[in-house]
């Protein structure tokens, strides 16, 4: 590589360094940041400190020491200045992972980039790793001081500082933590998470009494507070592999969950206990099991799943059927059904015909006009337009096959079949 005026850096690490050294007072860290590349199981500090003692006698005028480094303006004298102040600000936190970010201010960008234009160098990195490096070297040696340690870790740490250079500030961020489960719903007109008052749009007025909200509670209401009050946290979110109707329930070993909680300042509680607070709180409407701690991308698989699902249904037809008949019909829906999104969700859904599958269809009649029918059916079937046809938009539907209006009075789900059922 070769500098401005012709010089070849690669020949001689010592002779480049010597012609850093020339150009006014420079710090170690931002001595040695120019040869990150060379050398292993050293700092950045202790290179230029080792470049800066063999170079000396090559500068013609000697090492200038005693002035602010013209790149940084010793930055680095404040690094555990701004550990200090990470460390207090996560003082109330639980972490077993960190990391730092910088910003660096535009004085240290600009002479960042006079520096690597002026003396470019084969070994060099960004300025902005070794402050981080220094960074989180002093904060690991404030953690030992009061008993206490943390890794880095690059990927998601727990807790992220980022200081701001320019403005003196050091910023906290506070991973989520998450908790995945099964919920079982034993009431029916709860929906699975809040839901706005369809008259005020969440603003609370007479309709909802002001509560803002279409129903009093929620399955994520039920559950998510105690996981908030375990974490002490300061919010949480229920993530479900579906949700059923707000009129059916959730039966068999429950649908899956995660739960996202913002801002935990506990990371680690006794999940057996939370279990047992929601069952106390929920007082028999809502049930939570096989909870257990989830890694953040589990929202993304419970989100996207598309388990197959059985379905318990009360049925009641317009007219008279017979049991033969119903026998035939539920026969005739089992293979492919194309299904038009239904009418009664297309405000929220794109308005498509999708391919879905009935597996088994089997039922009795509780009457000449009612029957109880069990459906399993592949994910993203919405089983009640399955026996009402909804307009002819799902074909085949029972109440086609029948020549007999038929409508689902009651349903349950009685099981979400996902890889682990």
């Amino acid at each position: 590589m070769v500098c401005a005026d012709g010089y070849n850096a690669g020949v001689d690490p010592v002779n480049y360094a010597a012609r850093v050294l020339s150009a006014g007072p420079i710090c170690d860290h931002c001595l040695g940041q120019q040869f990150a590349r060379l050398g292993h199981g050293l700092t950045g500090r202790d290179r230029g400190r080792l470049l800066r003692g063999q170079a000396s006698h090559r500068v013609p005028y000697g090492v200038r020491g005693g002035l602010p480094c013209w790149v940084c303006g010793n930055t680095f004298d404040r690094v555990e200045n701004w550990a200090a102040r990470a460390l207090e600000a996560v003082d109330a936190y639980a972490f077993g992972t960190f990391l730092f970010g910088v910003r660096l201010s535009p004085r240290l960008e600009a002479t960042q980039e006079h520096l690597s234009r002026t003396f470019p160098s084969p070994w060099a990195e960004p300025i902005r790793r070794e402050i981080n490096r220094c960074l989180g070297r002093a904060f690991e040696k404030l953690l030992a001081r009061q008993g206490r340690s943390a890794t880095v870790d690059f990927t998601r740490p727990d807790v992220r500082f980022t200081v701001d250079l320019e403005q003196e500030t050091v910023e906290l961020q506070v991973a989520s933590v998450c908790f995945t489960g099964r919920y079982r719903k034993l009431v029916r007109g709860i929906p699975q998470t809040h839901w706005p008052c369809r008259t005020c749009g969440g603003r609370g007025c007479e309709t909802c009494k002001g509560s803002g909200k279409q129903y009093p509670e929620s399955v994520e209401e039920l559950i998510v507070p105690t996981l908030v009050n375990a974490c002490r946290g300061s919010g949480g979110h229920l993530h479900g592999a579906g949700r059923e109707d707000v009129d059916a329930r959730m039966l068999g070993r429950g649908r899956p969950f995660v739960v996202e909680i913002l801002e935990p300042k506990r990371r680690t509680i006794d999940l057996s206990e939370v279990a047992d607070a929601v069952h106390r709180a929920a007082e028999g409407r809502v049930e939570v099991a096989e909870m257990a701690p989830a890694h953040p991308e589990t929202i993304e698989h419970i989100k996207n799943a598309s388990a197959d699902k059985r379905y318990r249904m009360r049925v009641n037809f317009e007219r008279p059927v017979a049991e033969d008949a119903l026998s035939r019909a539920l026969a005739e829906l089992l293979g492919q059904i194309q299904q038009r999104t239904p009418t009664r969700v297309r405000h929220r859904r794109a308005d498509l015909v999708r391919e879905r599958t009935v597996h088994t269809a089997t039922g009795e009649l509780l009457s000449p006009k009612a029957a109880e029918i069990e459906v399993h059916c592949g994910g993203g079937l919405y089983v009640k337009e399955l026996i009402s046809g909804d307009d002819e938009a799902t074909q085949p539907n029972l109440s086609a096959l029948l020549g007999v209006h038929a409508r689902v009075t009651e349903l349950d789900v009685l099981e979400v079949l996902d890889s682990t059922a």
